[in-house]
């Protein structure tokens, strides 16, 4: 039987105003998060490895909202100052950035750790832990300068991937419930609010390569779990400050 999950829907007016930069924008959450953020009334920009995809997903945003930015990065081989350049070329062409919403991830599937390649290990600690924050360490000062500001990470649930397996990618995902948990500290007292979405468990490409889908009860469409990253982004985020948020609190 499938988790459930609370709808909540997309105010119109929930992201008015606001320039959110989404990382991983092509993905099964990014592409959903995309539309309900455009829909909520943001100026999106939009950040991903692969730009035909970028593109088409440019093209289904037409008449949702402001047209978006791309922005192509692979996470996996970009530095510091490719994430400094990066926010240098936001500030110029947008002049503000209210928020930053993580779903990029990379999962190469289940392998015991003794059997783990050592690059692929490497690969997902940097993609899924790293480069977030080196992402958002460039993002910061622009984020500053808004009054409200939004950094949001999904993270897939510990309990769910700290088990046997899950290699790289279940160390990192233990490691962003920490990242939350200092940032917060540190940025309780500015305008920059930091928190985490659990989603539950959804039925994307990532997930595919751990669970056989059609013995997937338990998988929700991305876009039913787009409109908590609205939540999360907008000023009613600020009632999960600080947290990692389990919208439906099951995980599986």
């Amino acid at each position: 039987m499938s988790a459930p999950v609370l709808d909540i829907p997309v105010r119109p007016a929930a992201l008015a105003g606001r320039t959110i930069l989404i990382v991983g924008a092509h993905g099964g959450l990014g592409e959903a998060a995309a539309m309900a953020c455009a829909q909520a009334g943001a100026s999106l920009v939009l950040l991903g490895r692969k730009v035909p995809r970028l593109n088409r997903l440019h093209d289904r945003l037409q008449g949702h909202g402001p047209a978006p930015a791309l922005y192509p990065l692979d996470l996996e081989g970009a530095g510091p100052d490719d994430y400094a350049q990066m926010a240098e070329r936001i500030e110029a062409d947008t002049g503000r950035l209210d928020g930053v919403l993580h779903v990029a991830a990379q999962f190469s599937g289940l392998t015991p750790l003794e059997h783990t390649d050592p690059a692929a290990f490497a690969r997902a600690l940097h993609v899924n832990l790293t480069a977030r924050w080196w992402l958002t360490q460039a993002c910061l000062p622009l984020l500053r300068r808004a009054a409200d500001s939004a950094v949001v990470f999904a993270i897939d649930s510990p309990a769910r991937t700290g088990g046997a397996y899950w290699g790289g990618y279940g160390v990192a995902q233990a490691g962003l419930e920490t990242l939350v948990r200092m940032l917060h500290a540190e940025l309780a007292n500015s305008p920059v609010r930091v928190s985490g979405l659990s989603p539950p468990p959804m039925r994307t490409g990532l997930r595919s390569r751990a669970h056989v889908e059609e013995d997937d009860r338990l998988a929700q469409d991305p876009a039913r779990v787009a409109p908590h990253c609205v939540t999360l982004l907008s000023a009613a985020g600020a009632a999960h400050r600080g947290q990692v948020w389990s919208p439906d609190g099951a995980a599986a």
